[in-house]
């Protein structure tokens, strides 16, 4: 079973970046070697892949054609009221105020769409406080990091256990 971890946000807009750091959190707790910058790429596993990415596009529809199961992870405002959430995602066609914005729905749909497959998905988010012009979280949404690495843990965990049953 091949699993995606798809982080994307700004990591020059800090907490924005907070999945950057999650995924880098996955990627030690798998025993794999990260580098400091978010600019590098994740290492993988046979059974786990990372991507980081400033933000959804249409292009990464046939990316998760390749996968079992995404999980996506962001950052959210306090519209959730949750420090760190975790739902199952599924496709829905959205539209967007922002032209630039793709909901992880909105990806599934497309992939629905174009390619008759979606991987089974979810999304993890966690609470920024802070979206200045620094490449530092804010102290708030850094102590969440470590909650949202066990989470998706248990979730990556969980899931494995359940194909080799």
């Amino acid at each position: 079973m091949k699993t995606l971890f798809i982080g994307y946000g700004n990591p020059d807009r800090q907490d924005d970046g907070v999945a950057w750091h999650i995924l880098a959190g996955i990627a030690n707790q798998l025993g794999l070697e990260t580098s400091d910058s978010w600019e590098d790429p994740l290492p993988s596993t046979p059974e786990v892949e990372f991507s980081f990415n400033l933000q959804l596009t249409p292009e990464l529809a046939q990316d998760l054609t390749a996968y079992d199961r995404v999980c996506f992870v962001d950052a959210h405002t306090g519209k959730i009221p949750e420090n760190v959430q975790m739902v199952d995602v599924t496709p829905e066609y959205q539209t967007s105020p922002f032209t630039h914005h793709l909901a992880p729905e909105m990806l599934l749909s497309m992939c629905e769409s174009l390619y008759h497959y979606v991987p089974e998905a979810i999304l993890i988010s966690v609470r920024g406080y802070q979206f200045g012009f620094e490449v530092e979280l804010s102290p708030f949404t850094r102590s969440l990091v470590d909650e949202a690495v066990y989470r998706s843990m248990g979730w990556l965990k969980k899931e494995r256990e359940l194909a080799y049953a």
